[in-house]
Formats: structure tokens, C-alpha cells, sequence
């Protein structure tokens, strides 16, 4: 069999500097005619990456072919200046592996096939730790995998050397920027418990797909909330196409964020859907315990999450010792038991012993409704006689139930940016037994051995692994 060598350059001619044909590419929609093939759900007729062979066409003319009936938008970097202000500093949400994002505004007046709505817009930092192959990898998973727990891709943009995205805006941010804020309220055991599940689906969608999807880097930080809490999964730029046929792993150069990555994807390089559940896991046990996947601040023992909290999650007498001191004891200590051992199965050493996703979503979902939430006091003030409040507050003997649902005082609604990020210039860079809970929801994985190319390398916020 003949193989061509193929590279970026020669696949999208029309995205690099020096080609005197290039023209900026004119708006439009990838809205041809789907193959007989296509899928809605992301099934066996998704195209890969590696699909993409068509040398002599542009960018736009091989997406259009590729991602016909994807109904993604193609913008010029024109459009993208005007929705986002310039790229103004104002508008800066924060930064990540790939690049600065920025949030934007579509009009009216901008397409008349594309509704007014806030937008958020990613351009990729050459000099970052990502580059055109992740933002194609995107741009592809993104432009044919439709779910309620995955982000919305809304275009794309590919001019000379700037790459950038274009996405729905969800105005909670991140799990990461909700979950370890230090100056505001936690976030309430209830909430948490949907984020999980909403977290979980949006996996079990990728892994259950006809043409399965290994999302590879999960992670608080790229798992994204609306305004109702509701999980979508964000940043596909190092997902990967699952095993095919009789092979039972993909072998891949290792790619992640330490502290998430499974034990046997960084010693092997060989990646399956477990490397995903077990990212899971360490998720899951942030949310138990309030803490990041890997604290250098801490004493030694504690630094890494899983090693110092895992052999607390299958005993339920010390499980309390793990728990999230900001719930205030405001959790279900029956959800928090099945939650746990839940946690403990994920982190298996033994990639067959952890569950599946789908098995994680079936465990999860009844937790959103427990009923034991402890009952807590609050605080009332005492009004004094001139009608103004007095500076003593009693606490009355009186209960008050938190809220189960995700509204009220126990969400603060302002977003801080940090002060710390580097940021380029927009355009330079484009008391049951645990073990019976354990056996309840025990599901066995698959995974292989063979040698692989075990390099490292760290992706958005997280360090080298």
C-alpha cells in the first residue's frame, strides 16, 4: 500500500503567510448537503481528523466538504474583531493552554442566519502549548458532536496564521473557577452532584457513540456551567478517536494535566475509555473534598489528592475527615457514602475494575435527590427600636433549610478575573457498608499493552505531568 506524507501546509494551503493566491475568505456556513451517512448523535459516519485529505483544496473548501450539515459558521477575523471590541482587555475572560479568550457580542446585523447572543472567542497562542492541530481537532469534534453537556461550537476562523474558535457563552465559567474560589460562598452539595452528573453524561455520550470518543484531558477547568449549573464539556483540541476493530487501546504520545491523568495512560501511553473515568474520579473527589488534584502549598502527604483521599472513600467512619469543610456538615451523608465509593472504584489502579460512564451516570443521578440534608440554624438580626438593624446578630433556635436547587444565597454571581495571567496581544497569537455500595455499581473496562511513545506534556492550566 502506497502512503503520502501529508502536512498542514499542504492540506490548507490558503491559512499560511507567503501563499501569493491567498485571499481572506469570504463569510459563510458549512450548510451543503449531508452525506448519506451522517449521523446526528456522532455515530460510526464521523469523520476523524486523520480524513482530511484533500491537498489541494483550502480550508474552508475541505471543512465545507468534511463538515457539510454541521451548520458551523466560517468568520473572517474582520467579524471577530467587530464582536469582540477589538479584542479589547475589557472583554478578557481568561487564558488557557490553547490561548486568551475573549467574550464578544453577535448582532442582528452581523448574519441574518445567525441569532444575536453572546459569544466567547478563542484564539490560539502559537507561542502556547498548543498549536493548528488542536484547534483543527476541534474544530472537527466539536463541528459533528451535538449534546446538551457539550459545548456549542459556533464557528471557526482560519486567516494567514490566527486560529480562533467561536463558542456559546456560558457566564458561570468553569467548575475550577466556581469550585476553588476563595472569597465567596460554596457551591451547595446539590449543586455539585448535578455538575457530576451533568459531567458525566456529556462523557458517557462520547464513549457510548457508535464511533466512541476518548475526551482525554478532563478536568475542572474544562468542564463549563450555564446559568442554571448545567456541565458542558469544553476544549476538545486532545481528544481522540476511541480503539477500533479488536484493539483494545489507542497508543498515543502522553498528553494531560497532572494530577487527572491515569496511572497507566502516563506509564504506557496507551489510552481507552478508563483513562477518561478515571479523570472522572479525581473530579469527582474535588468535588467531595473542596481541594485541587495536586496543592504544592500543602504538607507532603496531602499534595496529591488521590494518594492522600482515596483510602479515606471506602471507610465511611473517617469519610467526614475528607469532606468539604465549607458544605458546614450541609450534605447527604448517605449521598456522600455512595458518591465516595463511587470515587474509589473510578480511581482503581486496575483499569478494569473502574466503571463505565454509563454505570457512573445511573450511580449519580439518584444523589441529586436525597432527602437527609442536615437542617441547619441561621442567623436573624434583631432590629432595634429606630428600625435599624443591630450590629449583634442571635442565632435562632428556629431551623431554616438550605436550598436543594441552584439558586438563592448560596451562589455569588460576580466573576473575578486573575490578575496573574499572561496575556498577549490578541493578534500576536492568534453508615452502610462501602463495600456493599462498591458491588452495586462494580463494571468492568478493557485495556491493552504494547510499547508506545510515552513523552509528556502539560495542557492548559495544569503543570507538566
Amino acid at each position: 500500500m502506497t502512503v503520502m506524507k501529508i502536512t498542514w501546509k499542504s492540506i490548507f494551503p490558503s491559512c499560511y503567510k507567503g501563499d501569493d493566491n491567498y485571499q481572506s475568505p469570504k463569510p459563510n456556513k458549512v450548510v451543503s448537503s449531508p452525506p448519506k451517512t451522517t449521523k446526528p448523535d456522532g455515530s460510526s459516519s464521523r469523520i476523524s481528523v486523520t480524513d482530511l485529505s484533500f491537498p489541494t483544496k483550502t480550508l474552508s473548501e475541505d471543512l465545507s466538504i468534511s463538515l457539510a450539515g454541521s451548520n458551523l459558521h466560517v468568520f473572517t477575523l474582520a467579524e471577530l474583531k467587530i464582536i469582540t471590541q477589538g479584542f479589547s482587555s475589557s472583554n478578557f475572560l481568561g487564558e488557557g493552554g490553547f490561548g486568551p479568550v475573549h467574550k464578544g457580542f453577535i448582532d442582528d446585523n452581523l448574519r441574518p442566519d445567525l441569532k444575536a447572543q453572546p459569544v466567547a472567542v478563542k484564539l490560539l497562542d502559537l507561542d502556547g502549548s498548543q498549536g493548528h492541530k488542536e484547534w483543527l481537532t476541534e474544530v472537527v469534534f466539536l463541528g459533528q458532536l451535538r449534546h446538551p453537556h457539550l459545548v456549542n461550537l459556533i464557528g471557526y476562523c482560519c486567516e494567514e496564521e490566527h486560529r480562533l474558535l467561536v463558542y456559546e457563552y456560558l457566564p458561570r465559567r468553569s467548575l475550577e473557577n466556581q469550585l476553588f474560589r476563595r472569597y465567596s460562598g460554596s457551591l451547595p452539595w446539590s449543586t455539585r452532584m448535578k455538575i457530576a452528573v451533568g459531567a458525566a453524561k456529556g462523557l458517557a455520550f462520547l464513549h457510548e457513540a457508535q464511533k466512541p470518543v476518548i475526551y482525554r484531558d478532563f478536568k475542572a477547568s474544562n468542564i463549563l456551567l450555564d446559568s442554571d449549573y448545567s456541565a458542558k464539556l469544553s476544549d476538545f483540541g486532545l481528544a481522540k478517536d476511541g480503539p477500533e476493530g479488536d484493539n483494545t487501546h489507542v497508543s498515543t504520545r502522553v498528553m494531560g494535566t497532572q494530577g487527572y491523568a491515569a496511572p497507566e495512560y502516563v506509564m504506557t501511553g496507551h489510552l481507552t475509555s478508563m483513562s477518561d473515568v478515571y479523570s472522572f474520579g479525581v473530579v469527582l473527589l474535588e468535588l467531595l473534598t473542596g481541594r485541587r488534584s495536586v496543592e504544592k502549598g500543602r504538607p507532603q502527604r496531602e499534595q496529591n489528592l488521590v494518594e492522600w483521599a482515596r483510602p479515606y472513600l471506602n471507610d465511611s467512619r473517617k469519610l467526614s475527615r475528607i469532606m468539604d469543610p465549607r458544605l458546614d456538615g450541609q450534605y447527604s451523608d448517605i449521598g456522600a457514602k455512595k458518591a465516595a465509593a463511587l470515587a474509589y472504584l473510578c480511581l482503581s489502579q486496575r483499569p478494569k475494575s473502574r466503571p463505565t460512564m454509563t454505570t457512573v451516570v445511573k450511580t449519580l443521578e439518584p444523589l441529586q435527590d436525597c432527602n437527609d440534608i442536615p437542617i441547619g440554624p441561621f442567623v436573624y438580626t434583631v432590629p432595634s427600636d429606630n428600625g435599624e438593624g443591630n450590629k449583634d446578630a442571635k442565632e435562632s433556635d428556629a431551623p431554616k433549610e438550605r436550598k436543594n436547587e441552584n439558586g438563592g444565597h448560596h451562589h455569588h454571581r460576580s466573576h473575578h478575573h486573575s490578575n496573574g495571567h499572561r496575556h498577549h496581544h490578541p493578534l500576536r497569537s492568534p453508615k452502610t457498608s462501602n463495600s456493599k455500595l462498591q458491588n452495586d455499581i462494580h463494571q468492568n473496562g478493557s485495556s491493552g499493552f504494547t510499547s508506545a511513545d510515552t513523552s509528556f506534556a502539560s495542557e492548559g492550566q495544569g503543570t507538566k505531568v
